[in-house]
This record gives structure tokens, sequence and C-alpha cells, in this order.
């Protein structure tokens, strides 16, 4: 073997350009796939990252209008939700795993020792926290003592941070609310977030629920009504959600979909609407957004490293068609080794090994000034949705096996046909 190995690597140092040439094309197939690869991976987690800034697998419910009669009661009735529908649809609705009854004022009088603006705040009890992806860039977030407390605290979004304090440290500074004193017990990181319900987080005030219901109630509405409810499904329900997209047809913004039916079916029980009744309480159900999002992502990618690996097996064409025009040209010199006692099985061997050597030497150069193209546009500010040049395990782990495939693949025949041919035929032929 490693006779083989030395007689390739002379035979490919004796013939640089044409061996150069024929490398160039599996080396621009190694980093057609990584690059494409990575791209498709860049754009998949950047993906996943800015629908994690609302949150990746949410729903939000509102009280709208009764459309139908029900249970003597005429359509057009106004649906307000409380705290205690929150509590029902939390120990009711067999779908969902987090509830988090939400509370928001839109022009609030928001100001602190320096600077004054008016503010979107809103009242969170703590599990919204995590399924809204609340994340601090210092400070603490809010707890349930907080919330039995009722504690006069406040988490200030980035951005609004920056219009009421500059760029001050402000754990523990005081901001009126209304003239309502309140302690900033925390500052939000900045979120790259490109849909919302209700307004970015970066210019919001967040207080804890129990506190912006006693001082900041909507005056637009009965005592105790909410803005709306936000819910999380639980894990089943999410990894069903394909099955269910794949089975029901018609226009997407026409089906219902199961996390829905089964909130409404709680709240139709508690203010007695029909539960087909689609305008008494709506739902903007995120998960859906994230798996056709998904969908889209994915096939991306997948066209990409499809792409890549017909660009990497057109090189090992290439290869081929170089190391068969090496086989006639050396057919006389194989002829005279066959007839100085080399087997057909060395002979196939030592092309063999021309063959692959030459596909992997390429193909791991091109490996390698893919990783730094990849390192160097990384350097570069990314948009949003695109997280870098990410290349994952799988992909370098598939762009090597494709590599050895084609490696294998091109190698074979020309070393076939070379170990076939008869010593007395090869010694008479001439070019």
């Amino acid at each position: 073997m490693m006779e083989a190995f030395i007689q390739s690597l002379e035979n490919l140092r004796a013939n640089r350009l044409r061996s150069v040439l024929t490398m160039f094309g599996i080396l621009w197939g190694m980093i057609s796939v990584i690059i494409l690869s990575a791209t498709g991976e860049g754009f998949r987690r950047g993906n996943d990252k800015v629908l994690r800034e609302l949150g990746q697998n949410i729903g939000i419910v509102w009280g709208g209008r009764t459309s139908l009669q029900a249970g003597g009661e005429r359509a057009g009735r106004q649906v307000f939700l409380t705290v205690d529908d929150a509590r029902a649809v939390a120990a009711e609705a067999s779908m969902v795993e987090v509830v988090s009854p939400e509370l928001e004022r839109g022009a609030v009088r928001a100001k602190s020792l320096y600077n004054a603006a008016s503010a979107r705040v809103t009242g969170i009890e703590p599990p919204y926290q995590k399924v809204r992806t609340i994340e601090l860039e210092y400070g603490r977030q809010f707890t349930w003592t907080d919330e039995r407390q009722v504690a006069r605290i406040a988490i200030v979004g980035y951005d609004m941070a920056d219009q009421l304090f500059g760029k001050r440290h402000i754990l523990g500074e005081t901001l009126m609310l209304d003239g309502v004193p309140y302690t900033v017990m925390g500052k939000i990181r900045k979120k790259e977030q490109d849909s919302n319900y209700n307004g970015p987080d970066n210019n919001k005030i967040f207080v804890p629920f129990a506190a912006m219901l006693q001082d900041m109630p909507r005056k637009d509405a009965p005592a105790g009504s909410l803005s709306d409810i936000v819910v999380s499904p639980k894990p089943f329900v999410v990894a069903n959600l394909p099955r269910v997209l794949d089975e029901r047809t018609g226009r997407i913004e026409d089906i219902q979909w199961p996390l829905e039916g089964n909130v409404r079916d709680v709240l139709a029980r508690r203010h007695g609407f029909d539960p087909a009744d689609n305008q008494a309480v709506t739902m903007w159900d995120t998960s859906l957004e994230t798996l056709m999002f998904g969908r889209m992502i994915s096939r991306m990618k997948d066209f990409f490293t499809i792409v890549g690996i017909v660009t990497l097996a057109l090189g090992g064409i290439g290869v081929m068609n170089i190391m068969l025009i090496a086989v006639k040209e050396r057919t006389r010199e194989i002829g005279v080794r066959k007839a100085l006692g080399a087997t057909t099985r060395s002979i196939q061997q030592q092309f063999f090994m021309e063959g692959f050597f030459l596909t992997m030497l390429s193909g791991g150069a091109g490996m390698l000034l893919a990783i730094g193209l990849c390192q160097l546009v990384n350097l570069l500010p990314m948009p949003a949705r695109f997280d870098g040049m990410i290349i994952s395990w799988q992909a370098a782990l598939l762009s090597l096996a494709t590599l050895v495939v084609i490696g294998i693949a091109t190698s074979t025949y020309p070393a076939r046909r070379a170990a076939e041919l008869p010593p007395v035929e090869a010694l008479r032929f001439e070019m």
C-alpha cells in the first residue's frame, strides 16, 4: 500500500498542470457543499432566533364580539376576558401548559429623574417572562412573591431605558408611572424582534400584573378586564402540528388549530357563546408561523446542499475523465509492468490510489478554504434572520462522506480499465 501511495504521488507530480486543473473541479465542488450548507444552517438558526424573540410557540387570546346567538343571548355581545378566565384556561384546557394574563395600557406618563416619555406599560405574571422571552441585560425578573406583595417594581425595555435614563445603569432607579413610584429591577437585553402584537418589547415597561391591575387598570372596559391571555401549548401539541397541517385542506386562515379550539371551548362555557363562533374569541397561534418558516428554511437548506453535492459530483466526473486519459496514455507502461510480473490487483490498486488521492487532496483543500471563507464572512455584520455561516457537524460529516463516495466511484472504473488490459495488447499499443 505504501509503495502504491508513493507511486501515485510521483505520477501526480509528473503531471502537475493536469493534476492541478483536475483538482480544481473537486476543490470547487467541496467549497460549494460547505458554503451552501453553512448558508442554509445560518438562515435556519437566524430564523429560529428571531421567532424566539416574540415567543416561538405561544398563543395570544383576545376577547371579541359574538357573531352567533347562543343560550338565548343575542349576537354582537362584547366578550371581556378576566383573570378568572385565565385561571380556568390553565385548569381546564388540556393542551395548555403555561398561562399568563396580560394587562396593557398605552400612553402612560413615565418620568425618571432625567427624562420623561409616553410609554406602553404591560402587567404580567412570572410565567410570561419565559414564554415571551423577556431576558435581561442585568437585574432580576419578577417572582410570585412580587405578585403576592403587589410590588411596585419595573423591568424596562432596552430602548425605553435609553430614552428615560440615557446610558446610565438603571438598577434601583425610581420611575414614576402616572404619578405612582416604581423601582427599576432590571433592563431587558436588546431584542431583534421583527413581529409583535402590541409593540416591540424594546419600547415597553413591564410591571407585576397585580400592581398593574391596582394602579393602571383598563379605562375602556369593566373593572378587572384583561387586554389578552398568553398561553403556551404542551409539547405534544407542537409535535403533532405538522401532521395536523398535512391532513387539513383549505386556506390556512380558515383552519381552526387544535390549541385555539381547546381554549375557545373553555371560554365559551364561561361566557355563554357558541364554541364555533370564531369572532367571539380570536387567537394568534405562533406555532403555525414557526412551523411554516421552519419548513421553508429546511427546504432551502436541502436545496443548497443538493446543489453543492451535484457540483462536487461534476468535479468527480472530471477526475474520472482525466484518470481514463491517464490509463490510455500509460497503456505501454501497464503492459511492461504486467510483463515483469505485476499482478492485476497491484495495477488496479495503483490507479485507484492515484484517483482517490487526487480526490481527497483537492477535497480537503476545498474544505479548509470553505471554512476560512465562512470565518471571514462571519466577521461582517449579519442581517436579521441570518445567524452567519454555520458549519454544523452534520454538514461536515455529509461533505466528508460525499467526498469519499465520489473518490471511490471516480477511481474504481479507470483502475479496473487499467487492470483489465491484456499485456500483449498493451505492449503493442501506440498513441
